[in-house]
């Protein structure tokens, strides 16, 4: 019987000093989430565009490549000159492109080849910054020789104001959206944990014209043009603790 009250005695020390080693019994639960309050804020602003683009170029065909060449050639130069004596900067005007290929024509009845000629284009990009002279600009380009015009793009030179006004702008209106629903809530706001933006970068204005092919695209008399407003929004997001 003594056995018997030993062994049992052993197996119950031997219990409590397991569990002595074992890990500490839970005394409390998980800390609560954190309380917080999300806002979007917008801040736009309208600017006035101060340069523009323009794409124009000369296109010639011709029955041999040389003679397509040199008088695309020769036409181009009129345009670069008139530019230059107009008061565009030579930094400011780039060739974009400069192709030659071959248009072969068929009879329509017959489909028989009854000739090649050479197609030569030589683009070039200009940087217009007075946009009171971009109408006669273009006349004059015409004059010179020009006779494609593509496009004209609209753009603001320097958006760093306009961005800073309207990140301001989207900071206030965040900061008022969450006075706002807190004070309809019932609840106190603490400091900001986050805030992000992102901007929307104004695509430029583009105004197209049709391509000439030989002719001139645009009527050789000083041409209207109307630049119109840009649109550029910031977005804010702000996240305020809940005390």
């Amino acid at each position: 019987m003594k056995r018997i009250f030993l062994i049992l005695s052993l197996m119950m020390l031997a219990a409590v000093a397991l569990s002595a080693c074992g890990p500490a019994p839970l005394t409390g639960s998980a800390p609560a989430p954190a309380r917080t309050l999300s806002v979007t804020g917008t801040g736009t602003i309208n600017m006035v565009p101060d340069i523009a683009y323009i794409n124009i170029g000369v296109h010639t065909e011709k029955p041999t490549a040389a003679d397509a060449v040199s008088e695309n050639n020769t036409q181009t130069q009129q345009v670069v000159d008139a530019l230059k004596t107009a008061g565009v900067d030579p930094k400011d005007i780039q060739t974009t492109n400069f192709s030659i290929y071959s248009n072969t024509q068929f009879d329509q009845q017959t489909n028989q080849k009854i000739g090649t000629t050479y197609v030569v284009d030589n683009t070039v990009n200009v940087t217009v910054r007075k946009l009171a002279n971009l109408g006669d600009l273009l006349d004059t380009t015409v004059k010179a020789g020009a006779n494609s015009v593509n496009s004209i793009q609209f753009d603001v030179a320097d958006k760093s104001q306009a961005l800073k006004q309207a990140r301001d702008l989207a900071v206030k209106d965040a900061q008022t959206q969450a006075s706002e629903l807190a004070t309809t809530a019932g609840i106190t706001l603490g400091p900001v944990q986050t805030i992000t933006f992102t901007n929307s970068s104004p695509t430029p204005i583009m105004e197209a014209f049709g391509k000439g092919g030989g002719g001139g695209a645009v009527a050789a008399a000083s041409v209207p043009i109307s630049s119109g407003q840009m649109t550029l929004t910031v977005t804010i997001d702000m996240s305020y603790a809940i005390k």
